[in-house]
C-alpha cells in the first residue's frame, strides 16, 4: 500500500513539472498573426486597432511608442548556474508610412531591454530609448535592431535609410543601408524603409557563433538566404538573466509606425507568419486620409484667414528687417546673418546691450536665438557700393582664421547704410578698459605679459602662419579683448589687409590709429608686416607703462610714450617707466625686455625693426635681445609731433585717441 502511495505521489510530482516545463515554453515563444488579445504591455503613443494593427507612433511631433511581451523571459542564465540557451530568433512584419514626401519621423527599433520604463526617455533623435545623460553607458543593458530614416551624423549614421546593430546607445555596431538579398536574382535589391509597404524583418542569434543576423524582405517573398547583416557579438556581456522584449518609436510630424504580426521564440525557430491573416494596413491608412483631408481643409481655411489679417502687418514689419543682399553674396553663404535675427539677439539693438562706441560704430552684446551662443555685433556705417564685394571677401576670409588669441569673426550682415560684423563675444571686454579706467581691477604683470605673449603669437599667425599675410593695421590696447580667463585675444578686423605670400601689399591709404602709426605710413600709406611690428611696439609700452602712446597734458604740449621710454632707457634707470600702479610688483628682468624690446618695434626704420617671429622668441627666451641705438633719432624722437599724425588728432581731444579714417572713407578709396 505504501509503495502504492509514494509510486502516485511521483507521478503527480512528474506530472506538475512537466506542466511547468510546458508552461515555460509557452511562455519562451508566442506568435500574433495581428495583435487581437495580445498579451503587450504598451505606453506612449502606442494602441491596438479593432481591426488587430499594432500602431507604434502617430504623425506627432515629439511622440514616442512602446509594445512589449508582458512577461520578462530567460536570456543569460550563466551566472545563476543554468544552463539555459542565449539564442533567440525572432520576426515580425513592420510599415512606416509618411505623411509628406521627404519628410520622414525618426524610426524605431526592436528592443532588448532589462526594463519596460522608459519614462525618462527622450524623443528625439534618441527612438524613445535613451536619454542624453544615459546613451552610451555600459549600465543600460540595451540591444536593440533600428530602422533609422534620419541620418544623424552625431551617431555616425551612414545614411536616412538604415538598419542598425545598437548596443547600449544608437552608434551602430554594424549597419547597412535598407536593401534584400534576393534568391532569384542572385543580388542585393534596395528598399525604401518609409515607403508605405509592409516589409518582414528576422533577427537570429546563434550563442555557439555568437553571431547575430538580421534580414531584411518585402512580405511577398520568403526569407532570403543571406541576411542584410552579420555580427559576431558575444551577448552574454550585455544581457541581464530577464529581459523584456518588444518596439520603441520616435516619429516626426509626417510619419506614422505599424506592427503588422510578430512571432518571438527563445528556445528555437520562431514561427513563420501567415501574411494572409495580418491585419490590413491600407483600411487603417485611409480612415486617417479622410481625417486628415479635413483636418487640412479646416487647416488652409484657418491659414488663409490668418494671411488676409496680418498681411498687411507683415509687409510693414518686413522694412524694419529689410537687407542689402546682392547677387555675388550667395557664395559666401553661410557668413551672412539675417538683419532679423542680429536685431533679436541684441532686443533691437538696446542700449542695455551696448558695448562700447568708437571710431568705426557701436559694439552690441547678442545671444543667437537659434543657439544661446553669446555674440559682440559691431555696427558701421558706409553709404558707397565701390570696394564693398572686396571688402566682404576679406571679411569672410578673416573669418577662416582659428587661433587661440584672435577674436573669432563669425560673419557678417549689410541693411541700408549699414554693415554689421559678428564676433565672439568676450566677458572681459577690452584691455584698455582695465588699463585706464576705475571700472575694472588692476592687472598685475603675469597678467600682462601673458596678454603681451598672446597678442604677440596672434600676430605672427597672421603675419607669417596662415595661408595669406593679413596686416592687423590697428592693434592697440581696445583692441585687445579679454576672455573668461583674462588671455587677450586680438580683435577687430576692420581695417585688415590680405595678400598672398611673398607678394607686396598694394594698400596706400593711411589707416590706422594716432600714436600707433609708423613713420613711413605718414609718408607712403602703405601698410606692411613692419608697421604692424611699429604698433605692436606702442602697445608694449602701453601695457608696461599703463599709458597711452600720447597724451596731451596741455596745449600745446604732448607727451610721447617712446620718448619718455627712451629717456628713462638713457639714463639707465629704464624701469621708472613702469606702470606705477603694480607698485614694483613684477619679474624686474620680465619689465626691462619688454620696455626695451618695445623701443626695439619702434624704430624709425622698418629694416631695424623685429619680425613677429624674432618678438616670439625674444618674449620666450630663445633669443637675446641686440643692444639699443642710443641716437633718438633713430626712434623720430627727434621729429614734431606732425610726425606722428598729430595734425590729424584734434587737441580738444582726450583719452581714446581715434582711429584716423571712418570705414565708410575706406571703401570709398577700395581699401
Amino acid at each position: 500500500m505504501a509503495m502504492v502511495l509514494h509510486s502516485l505521489q511521483l507521478l503527480i510530482i512528474l506530472c506538475v513539472y512537466f506542466i511547468c516545463l510546458a508552461f515555460a515554453q509557452n511562455e519562451d515563444q508566442f506568435i500574433y498573426n495581428g495583435f487581437h488579445q495580445a498579451n503587450l504591455h504598451l505606453d506612449g503613443s502606442a494602441q491596438i486597432y479593432n481591426d488587430g494593427l499594432l500602431q507604434l507612433s502617430s504623425m506627432s511631433l515629439n511622440q514616442v511608442g512602446h509594445a512589449f511581451y508582458t512577461l520578462p523571459l530567460k536570456f543569460n542564465t550563466s551566472s545563476s548556474g543554468l544552463n539555459s540557451s542565449l539564442s533567440f530568433s525572432t520576426n515580425f512584419v513592420f510599415a512606416m508610412v509618411r505623411q509628406f514626401p521627404n519628410i520622414g519621423g525618426h524610426g524605431f527599433a526592436f528592443t532588448i531591454s532589462p526594463s519596460r520604463d522608459f519614462s525618462n526617455a527622450s524623443a528625439h533623435p534618441l527612438l524613445g530609448l535613451f536619454n542624453f545623460s544615459n546613451i552610451g553607458l555600459a549600465t543600460n543593458h540595451i540591444l536593440a535592431i533600428e530602422l533609422d530614416t534620419v541620418k544623424n551624423d552625431n551617431f555616425g549614421d551612414i545614411d536616412d535609410n538604415h538598419v542598425g546593430i545598437d548596443v547600449n546607445g544608437l552608434q551602430s555596431v554594424e549597419a547597412a543601408t535598407a536593401m534584400y538579398f534576393s534568391n532569384k536574382e542572385g543580388r542585393n535589391i534596395s528598399l525604401e524603409l518609409t515607403s508605405g509597404n509592409p516589409m518582414h524583418l528576422w533577427i537570429d542569434y546563434y550563442e555557439a557563433e555568437k553571431l547575430l543576423n538580421v534580414t531584411l524582405a518585402p512580405t511577398y517573398i520568403p526569407k532570403p538566404n543571406q541576411p542584410l547583416l552579420s555580427k559576431r557579438i558575444d551577448l552574454s556581456q550585455y544581457l541581464l538573466q530577464d529581459m523584456y522584449v518588444g518596439f520603441s518609436a520616435s516619429a516626426g510630424e509626417s510619419a506614422s509606425y505599424y506592427i503588422l504580426g510578430w512571432s518571438f521564440n527563445k528556445s528555437g525557430q520562431s514561427q513563420s507568419l501567415d501574411v494572409s491573416k495580418l491585419p490590413p494596413l491600407l483600411q487603417q491608412e485611409k480612415t486617417k486620409e479622410n481625417t486628415g483631408l479635413l483636418t487640412k481643409s479646416l487647416v488652409i481655411t484657418v491659414i488663409l484667414l490668418l494671411i488676409t489679417i496680418t498681411g498687411a502687418a507683415y509687409i510693414l514689419r518686413r522694412k524694419k528687417y529689410e537687407e542689402i543682399r546682392e547677387d555675388w553674396e550667395r557664395e559666401y553663404g553661410p557668413h551672412r546673418f539675417t538683419y532679423k535675427n542680429l536685431y533679436k539677439a541684441t532686443k533691437g539693438f538696446s542700449d542695455k546691450e551696448l558695448l562700447g562706441v568708437g571710431g568705426f560704430g557701436k559694439v552690441f552684446r547678442g545671444l543667437l536665438p537659434s543657439s544661446n551662443i553669446q555674440i559682440a555685433v559691431k555696427k558701421i556705417s558706409h553709404d558707397s557700393k565701390q570696394g564693398m564685394k572686396e571688402f566682404v571677401a576679406e571679411i569672410i576670409s578673416i573669418g577662416r582664421l582659428r587661433h587661440r588669441n584672435l577674436v573669432q569673426l563669425l560673419g557678417y550682415c549689410r541693411r541700408r547704410g549699414e554693415l554689421l560684423l559678428v564676433y565672439d563675444y568676450m566677458p572681459n571686454g577690452s584691455l584698455d578698459k582695465f588699463l585706464y579706467s576705475n571700472e575694472k581691477p588692476n592687472l598685475n604683470w603675469f597678467q600682462r605679459y601673458r596678454i603681451l605673449r598672446g597678442v604677440a603669437s596672434g600676430l605672427l599667425y597672421l603675419h607669417e602662419e596662415w595661408e595669406q599675410v593679413i596686416l592687423h593695421r590697428d592693434v592697440k590696447a581696445s583692441n585687445v579683448l579679454l576672455d573668461a580667463d583674462l588671455n587677450g585675444r586680438l580683435g577687430d578686423f576692420g581695417l585688415a589687409k590680405l595678400y598672398d605670400h611673398d607678394t607686396n601689399p598694394q594698400t596706400t591709404h593711411l589707416v590706422g590709429t594716432v600714436g600707433y602709426l609708423a613713420p613711413e605710413l605718414t609718408r607712403t600709406g602703405r601698410a606692411t608686416t613692419c608697421t604692424d611690428v611699429f604698433a605692436f611696439g606702442a602697445f608694449m609700452l602701453e601695457v608696461a607703462c599703463g599709458r597711452r602712446p600720447i597724451e596731451v597734458q596741455g596745449l600745446p604740449t604732448e607727451m610721447i610714450l617712446v620718448d619718455r621710454v627712451f629717456q628713462c632707457w638713457r639714463k639707465g634707470a629704464i624701469l621708472d617707466a613702469s606702470d606705477p600702479r603694480l607698485e614694483g610688483s613684477y619679474v624686474k628682468e620680465e619689465m626691462e625686455l619688454v620696455l626695451k624690446l618695445g623701443l626695439f618695434c619702434s624704430q624709425s626704420m622698418p629694416a631695424a625693426r623685429p619680425s613677429m617671429r624674432q618678438v616670439m622668441q625674444f618674449l620666450d627666451g630663445d633669443a637675446d635681445l641686440p643692444e639699443l641705438p642710443h641716437d633718438e633719432a633713430c626712434f623720430g624722437t627727434s621729429t614734431n609731433s606732425e610726425a606722428y599724425g598729430l595734425s590729424l588728432f584734434p587737441s580738444s581731444s582726450r583719452g581714446s585717441a581715434p582711429s584716423m579714417f571712418s570705414t565708410d572713407s575706406i571703401l570709398r578709396s577700395g581699401r
